[in-house]
């Protein structure tokens, strides 16, 4: 069966086409939900419904195309961040941001700069400035879905990845390669495309770069003036020519699209340079313009097929943010963020400057009881509001108040795989006939401690 296919045993050519409909594979409530829990934060029932009735090619439209109403969205943004800043906490600045992932018209524009605040990871542990990681963040997403080219030259001179990486001390008498490293190891290039030889160059072409007023400067009295050879290349002075040559390197257009199918389609094990091949083909002939390698991604057989339901762990933002976008839920964002921090992912505070490893990471045998603490705790949290209501009002409206309808749409619209039958039917049970608050509360809190509920 396909679902049972290795890694290995994948075509290519079959992996990344287009998917299509078949009488196997159907596009109903269920694979909607799974583009959503991958592409987005799942989706509330108005949308999966809609986009069930659309078809999978409007549904990828829909998830890739800047909406009409995301300019008054990002006024309003804006409007909140400045009260935020005004704070001077950088820790404050989570709640902005799981804020927009909640209620952004454009969830995959969130998502996507998502994964880049993990792959160019910055804690604000060491920067401290609210203003320069708030930039960071706009940075990401100014350029999230497009140009790899500009977002790479652009985090290069970013404020907060100069302080975070010691690039402020890089003085031409004393090289820091702090950066050129993970520039090359991990932003661009993958660990074994480079040597220590290269480092040490690029080292050189950055020196001077430097911040003042909070702003990126360029320095030439700091600055070693001297041509450099960089991965094959001789004669390379600046800053901007260098890290146009680390772009030019054939390994670049495979790393990025190894990394966007672990964060996308699979945790493990790594893909090899055979099945990502047409993927990074497309990223290259785009010249690392990247919409049309996300839209391949998301219309691809390998990301629509059964073969990749259930074969990522959902990281606990994904858990959170997509519980309360499926219950269609608003809560207090500030308690959310301490509680995300508990159980391993505090946004502006990556573990280090390799992001969130990801995947298993995710579970072992603490994390797994925070997980579903985490959830107990965010439907039973006062301000927790369910359609701007409570839970049992929510259920009512969506399943007539039969827990059993209820538990039949959720597990569509939230779980990935199927709750196994004999919990199923125990769990059914032990609620039959009840429908009162504390009830459903509770029955959620018991769908929390299932396995099932931590894959995507």
């Amino acid at each position: 069966m396909l679902h049972e296919k290795g890694l290995d045993e994948l075509d290519p050519s079959w992996a990344w086409s287009k998917w299509k409909e078949s009488p196997e594979e159907k596009w109903d409530l269920s694979r909607a939900a799974h583009l959503f829990r991958r592409a987005a934060f799942c989706a509330s029932d108005v949308i999966l419904r809609k986009y069930t009735t659309a078809g999978a090619s409007a549904t990828i439209q829909h998830l890739l195309q800047v909406p009409p109403d995301l300019v008054n969205f990002d006024q309003d943004s804006i409007a909140i961040a400045q009260s935020v800043k005004a704070t001077g906490e950088v820790k404050n600045l989570a709640k902005w941001w799981l804020h927009r992932m909640l209620s952004s018209p454009h969830p995959f524009l969130e998502k996507m700069t998502l994964f880049w605040h993990g792959h160019f990871a910055t804690g604000a542990e060491k920067v401290l400035d609210i203003e320069l990681m708030y930039e960071q963040n706009q940075l990401l997403r100014k350029h999230a879905l497009g140009d790899f080219r500009q977002l790479v030259h652009g985090i290069s001179k970013d404020p907060a990845m100069l302080i975070y990486l010691d690039s402020v001390t890089n003085r031409k008498a004393h090289a820091n390669e702090n950066y050129a490293r993970e520039l090359m190891e991990l932003f661009c290039l993958g660990e074994g495309n480079y040597s220590e030889a290269d480092v040490q160059q690029l080292a050189r072409c950055f020196t001077g770069w430097e911040i003042r007023r909070k702003q990126f400067r360029f320095n030439p009295y700091q600055h070693d003036s001297g041509q450099k050879s960089l991965l094959g290349k001789e004669g390379i002075e600046s800053g901007e020519e260098a890290i146009d040559q680390v772009l030019a390197s054939p390994h670049l257009p495979y790393f990025i699209a190894r990394k966007l199918f672990k964060f996308f389609i699979c945790d493990e094990p790594t893909p090899s340079n055979l099945l990502l091949e047409p993927l990074a083909d497309r990223i290259a002939k785009d010249d690392l313009q990247l919409s049309g390698a996300l839209e391949m991604l998301l219309s691809s057989q390998i990301m629509l097929s059964n073969w990749s339901v259930g074969k990522k762990i959902r990281s606990p933002i994904d858990l959170a943010i997509g519980l309360l976008t499926t219950l269609e839920g608003t809560t207090n964002l500030e308690r959310l963020s301490l509680r995300l921090r508990e159980v391993g992912q505090a946004v502006f505070y990556p573990p280090n400057v390799k992001g969130w490893d990801g995947g298993r990471a995710w579970v072992n045998s603490s994390t797994l009881v925070g997980r579903a603490n985490l959830i107990y705790q965010l439907i039973r949290e006062e301000n927790t509001r369910f359609a701007d209501g409570r839970l049992s009002s929510f259920v009512a409206k969506r399943s007539e108040g039969s827990i059993e309808k209820f538990l039949e749409w959720f597990e569509r619209a939230f779980f990935a795989t199927p709750i196994r039958e004999e919990k199923r039917k125990s769990i059914l049970a032990r609620f039959h006939g009840k429908s009162g608050e504390a009830s459903l509360l509770e029955f959620v809190s018991l769908l929390a401690a299932l396995p099932e509920i931590h894959l995507s």
